[in-house]
């Protein structure tokens, strides 16, 4: 875990993670409060906190005398919160950064996709040699 967020947080960024990723789908059931305290191994309170959060948010949709399950749409609106957080903490400093080196649109745009597509190639095979 990470020492610069609460541990609720970080617990709830991670289900968040798995939202979007399709790990936990849209109307699946999420770990109990218990099942996440022994699994990350913190205090019950905490996963509770963790949930709450969720829950509150919207993510999550809490089922009486079944458990909590992630709510219709939680994927959708968590990656369009991303993608504006994507925009303000990368796309708009690296922007203003281009601006400022005078690196114009067509140049840009040739970056990204050399960099897309050099990071979507396989890596090449590695061979090891005997010594």
């Amino acid at each position: 875990m990470d020492e610069s967020q609460p541990i609720y947080r970080q617990l709830a960024e991670r289900i968040e993670g798995e939202i979007v990723e399709g790990v936990l789908a849209e109307g699946a059931q999420i770990p109990s409060t218990n099942e996440l305290a022994a699994f990350y191994r913190i205090n019950p309170a905490t996963a509770g906190k963790a949930i709450g959060q969720l829950l509150s948010a919207g993510l999550v949709e809490k089922r009486r005398g079944i458990g909590m399950f992630v709510a219709p749409g939680a994927a959708g609106q968590l990656r369009r919160s991303r993608r504006s957080a994507f925009r303000d903490a990368y796309l708009r400093p690296m922007l203003a950064e281009a601006h400022r080196l005078g690196i114009g649109s067509a140049e840009l745009l040739d970056l990204v996709h050399r960099e897309l597509t050099a990071t979507t190639e396989d890596p090449p095979a590695t061979t090891h040699q005997g010594v």
